[in-house]
């Protein structure tokens, strides 16, 4: 499996015969530099370039390419090598033609491969600017082991600036060598490719496109499950392309013309590309480009806010893991130069064990002032972006408060993903991503009403915990109907104490139920025998291969239930029918969304730990639960809420029930 680095981050090499891989977008030098144990390059010798392109366990290309493969041989490296760090290098910064710095072009994409071509390893160099020039990555000895760090250090002076840095004297020299080996080999160099597919893109992994319009189900491919925090995956599907041109002009023998043998499928459709995506206006000289609203891929306007969503998702991410991985560096290395100072018995005491101290604690800072001044320029370009994306989401992606729900009106299709919620990252107070969960739901939800604290500090009674776990029920319910074309999804409500009465009235009020809230342990029974029931018939008829035999009037719309002040109510037949629909509604349309407390909740044991596990927990107050196996963190999310005095949830409501109310005439 492929380590997905970010800036800092290391991986183990369990192989000494590599490739390291390059894709550039744009044609780059690269070159490769040995280091000692310090990072220091000896000389000249030490350094592969266009010019000198082989050295011992070293080989590079010789003239600039967009797409590049250097050979690495880990042990044919001396005793004194212990670093090597890949260079890449814009030519066209000193020939006067093309990009001059990287923030210009695609992010570079760097992987580390064996042999066979598994990627061991992958980076891509995000957060350029005005760097024509940047050690892209570096292979580091370490105990007798080796490993690859993702470095990303750019210099807007050049080769000859990162050679001074890397201690190297004859470092302006060396660059103008290898600035002239490659104006040799310019006429001969390797133009950029195409611009890559959305499934090649690296840079940002963005979802692939759906299917076109004119392509039928049975076309289309289902989503790779891509686990986080984000709550969903990317798009799926794969665009096809024109018809395949016959093998090598062979002709089919029983062809009445006898012309070319077509080998494509008769039944696959062809399809237009997608439209381009808005284009950014001109940036000023020295300024990052301007965000645009939907400049991700995709057929639709709604597919590429979904993609840009995800890749601000995955942006945040990256960024806040770079700064976190250089504060963990920063540390360590303030800790071991500390210790050694301590060591020496002669510097515990007085001056030189002060200076040596002080030295350490201003390298600290000055690294963390590095590595936060990154960060507050990656977050400044997302504030950007989410400035132009947030007011441009249709209502299924968009908050309570934007003016899009002012001018709602019932959809006739149902949309890709629908918003649970924000989140955010402690790093980054002041940016909120979208959670967006794709549709059809995959699983319920567990609406958390026991936590009494927040995360800010403030502490909420039990009463009001469950009064505002059920209007963020509500909230989540009455985005579902919003969302869904008229009847076809249906709400039950259990609410076997009535203490949900006043939280349900948006929905009993307007009508949008499909009938009062069950109360008391028959209504339960009642409810769940019901449904029970229907996700029996429709297995049943799924099975036969007979779905059209199903009862006269049947509702086949998706159905949600609500349970409220769980486990009041309950008995064991009832838990045991919860978790029956909990395992086998979702494939038949039915959905669970509890409303309980885990803690009251706990005197059922074992029983109820899988019907816990299999729902996706959110919580009435802000709560850093949500885990991002991904990249490592915990992230806050931030429930719905409807602008207090506001009544766009009731006016939302009411045009839904009036839809359905005109529709079934």
């Amino acid at each position: 499996m492929t380590a997905e680095l970010v800036r800092g981050q290391n991986h183990p090499l369990s192989q000494s015969r590599l490739e390291i891989r390059i894709s550039a977008g744009t044609p780059v030098a690269a070159a490769a530099a040995l280091g000692d144990e310090n990072g220091r390059i000896h000389g000249t010798g030490w350094v592969a370039h266009p010019g000198a392109p082989v050295q011992p366990g070293l080989e590079v290309s010789r003239q600039a390419a967009a797409d590049h493969r250097l050979a690495v041989d880990l042990d044919a490296m001396t005793d004194a090598v212990h670093r090597v760090s890949v260079l890449l290098a814009l030519p066209a910064a000193n020939a006067g033609a093309g990009p001059a710095r990287f923030g210009s072009v695609a992010a570079p994409f760097v992987a580390v491969t064996g042999l066979d071509g598994t990627e061991v390893a992958s980076y891509t160099i995000t957060g350029l600017d005005l760097e024509s020039a940047v050690v892209a990555l570096e292979l580091y000895r370490r105990q007798g082991a080796w490993k690859v760090r993702a470095v990303g250090q750019g210099y807007a002076g050049g080769l000859a600036e990162l050679f001074a840095d890397q201690g190297l004297s004859e470092a302006a020299q060396l660059a103008a060598g290898i600035d002239e080996a490659v104006a040799k080999g310019l006429a001969r160099s390797v133009q950029a490719p195409p611009p890559r597919t959305p499934e090649g893109d690296r840079s940002r992994q963005a979802a692939a496109p759906a299917v076109g319009p004119d392509q039928g189900a049975a076309s289309q491919g289902a989503p790779g499950p891509v686990p986080s925090a984000y709550g969903g995956q990317p798009a799926g599907g794969q665009g096809q392309g024109g018809p395949q041109p016959a093998y090598g002009g062979a002709t089919d023998p029983h062809a009445p013309s006898g012309g070319p043998v077509d080998y494509s499928h008769p039944r696959r459709q062809t399809s237009a590309p997608p439209p381009p995506p808005p284009a950014a206006p001109p940036a000023q000289p020295g300024q990052p480009a301007r965000p645009v609203a939907g400049d991700a891929t995709g057929w639709s306007m709604e597919e590429r806010l979904y993609n840009q969503v995800w890749g601000m998702f995955e942006d945040l991410a990256r960024t806040a893991a770079a700064y976190r991985s250089a504060v963990d560096f920063a540390e360590s290395r303030m800790d071991k130069e500390l210790e050694q100072a301590l060591s020496d018995p002669r510097s515990r005491i007085g001056g030189q064990g002060d200076t040596a101290r002080e030295a350490a604690r201003a390298r600290y800072t000055q690294l963390v002032d590095q590595a936060r001044a990154s960060l507050d320029r990656d977050l400044d370009q997302l504030v950007a972006e989410s400035e132009v994306v947030e007011p441009a989401l249709p209502p299924a992606f968009a908050r309570w408060d934007n003016p899009c729900w002012h001018a709602y009106r019932v959809p006739m299709e149902i949309p890709m993903a629908l918003r649970l919620g924000d989140l955010r990252l402690p790093e980054a107070e002041s940016i909120r991503i979208p959670m967006l969960l794709r549709l059809p739901l995959e699983r319920g939800l567990w609406i958390d009403s026991g936590r009494t604290d927040s995360l800010d500090g403030s502490f909420t009674d039990s009463h009001d915990m469950r009064r505002l776990a059920m209007d963020t029920a509500v909230a989540h319910a009455a985005r579902l109907l919003a969302v869904y074309p008229a009847g076809e999804f249906t709400v039950h409500v259990v609410d076997p104490a009535g203490s949900g009465a006043q939280a349900l009235a948006p929905l009993t009020q307007t009508g949008v139920l499909a009938g009062p809230p069950a109360q008391g342990a028959a209504g339960v029974t009642e409810v769940l025998a019901r449904l029970t029931q229907r996700v029996d018939l429709v297995q049943m008829a799924l099975r036969g291969g007979a779905p059209d035999a199903l009862p006269p009037g049947f509702d086949t719309s998706q159905q949600l239930l609500i349970v409220n002040d769980f486990p009041h109510g309950f008995d064991d037949r009832a838990v045991n029918q919860l978790r029956y629909l909990v395992d086998e509604g979702p494939s038949v349309g039915v959905h669970l969304m509890m409303v309980a407390d885990r803690e009251e909740s706990a005197g059922y044991g074992p029983l109820l730990d899988p019907l816990w596990r299999s729902l996706l927990r959110l919580t009435a107050v802000p709560d850093d639960h949500l885990a991002d196996p991904w990249v490592g963190h915990a992230w806050t999310y931030e429930p719905p809420s409807v602008p207090p005095g506001s009544e766009v949830l009731r006016q939302v409501l009411t045009q839904v029930a009036e839809a359905r109310r005109t529709g079934n005439r």
